[in-house]
């Protein structure tokens, strides 16, 4: 029926060909992790599975969300030239793997990876991304039995940042909470009736001190063998900030006065991804380094839509103009006050959504691993002129199909070769 994110993180994936579940949304924390261990994953099925004896032939599309049960000789052959095909656009993205992500016109463009293990970093890396836009720590959490000691997030911190090789790391504290909830914390869940408006991310760590204060150590002592940045998730508040960011400071001083070497000066951001931060874009701007958009987050509590919930999955959409307005007020924000902006969330990753955040001024991407050589084709193939033409087109329809129709023509203009549909 359905695989918890913690559980997905436990599959054996030489045994795991991949899996489809009846629940779940294609942006869920179970759908991302699938996509990182680069198991293909079909989640939102419905009430379907019941169907399914076992021991079916059964085509798996990850792609499109689709599972053709029992396929008939036509549809087997369709997936095998499919597949062909795909090999053959691998192998040729594997040579633009060396070349920068840049634009027709000159603009370079920052195209980092997220992840959620250290092992993923070195397929980021030959893949050519210009470093870590989000490392994913709850996970450390999520594939074990017992809580992380200081050291075991001090060793995976070192492993990122020495694969990385002095590129940017950066890190997000805790995520926890919502449909991340680890068996050794669930009591401090199971009253909660909202999980998705309760405890979770940033609040979970403000009101879990220790745990929090173990991780920024951590943090703070691996700094030296990297170009670390910290960003804390889901801050809603100034007073968050600034509170997870007097408990750094203390940690800090912690530090100093026993004699262990950190880096003083690294960055700290945050994620915006509720919409009182968007509402406090400019007043945040003052305050913090840099602003990573989590649209997947952002787009859920805007439209009030568990992005999880495959009943409402119509109604979650990237392409929303409000999704759109909403990212503009950051950008001019940050603009006005100098920050860098980072687009981290699932829309950075889809191919048609690139022209278009390109276009409202972002400069980084950061996207899931498997994606930055496609990515970087299409940022090859643009210039900045064309992608603000097509932004300002796309900011002016109504309706989020109208928006997503046009994108994905605009991108079938300008790359052809590089959009593949669905063979069956």
């Amino acid at each position: 029926h359905d695989l918890t994110p913690g559980e997905t993180a436990s599959l054996d994936t030489r045994f795991v060909l991949g899996f489809a579940t009846e629940a779940g949304g294609r942006t869920s924390h179970t759908a991302i992790l699938a996509g990182a261990l680069e198991i293909p994953a079909v989640v939102g099925l419905g009430r379907c599975l019941a169907q399914v004896s076992g021991g079916e032939t059964a085509i798996l599309d990850g792609d499109r969300g689709q599972v053709v049960v029992d396929p008939d000789a036509d549809s087997l052959g369709r997936v095998e030239r499919s597949r062909a095909r795909r090999h053959l656009v691998r192998e040729r993205q594997v040579r633009v793997n060396s070349l920068p992500a840049e634009t027709q016109d000159g603009h370079r463009i920052q195209l980092s990876g997220n992840i959620e293990f250290p092992e993923e970093v070195g397929p980021c890396m030959q893949r050519g991304a210009d470093g870590i836009g989000l490392y994913r720590t709850e996970f450390l959490f999520l594939s074990g039995n017992r809580e992380p000691s200081e050291q075991d997030h001090y060793e995976a911190y070192c492993r990122v940042l020495d694969a990385c090789q002095e590129k940017p790391v950066v890190i997000r504290t805790l995520d926890l909470g919502a449909d991340k909830v680890p068996q050794l914390l669930q009591s401090q869940f199971e009253e909660s009736p909202n999980p998705m408006l309760g405890l979770r991310s940033i609040r979970l760590s403000l009101q879990s001190a220790p745990m929090f204060k173990r991780q920024l150590r951590a943090i703070l002592r691996a700094s030296v063998r990297g170009n670390v940045r910290i960003m804390f998730p889901l801050v809603s508040s100034l007073l968050e900030y600034r509170q997870a960011r007097m408990i750094l400071m203390d940690v800090m001083e912690d530090l100093e006065e026993e004699g262990v070497p950190f880096q003083r000066n690294l960055q700290v951001g945050m994620m915006v991804e509720v919409p009182s931060a968007v509402i406090l874009a400019e007043e945040f701007a003052r305050e913090v380094d840099f602003f990573s958009i989590g649209t997947n987050d952002l787009i859920q509590y805007t439209l009030a839509c568990d992005r999880s919930d495959p009943t409402v999955a119509g109604l979650y959409r990237a392409g929303d103009p409000s999704i759109l307005r909403l990212i503009r007020m950051v950008m001019r924000a940050a603009e006005k006050h100098r920050k860098p902006v980072t687009v981290c969330g699932q829309m950075s990753s889809e191919p048609r959504f690139v022209p278009l955040l390109l276009g409202m001024g972002l400069r980084s991407l950061s996207v899931t691993p498997q994606s930055i050589p496609l990515l970087k084709e299409i940022v090859r193939s643009l210039s900045i002129s064309e992608a603000e033409r097509i932004a300002q087109h796309a900011c002016q329809l109504d309706l989020a199909r109208d928006v997503e129709h046009y994108l994905q023509g605009e991108l079938s203009r300008l790359c052809p070769d590089l959009v593949s549909g669905s063979d069956f």
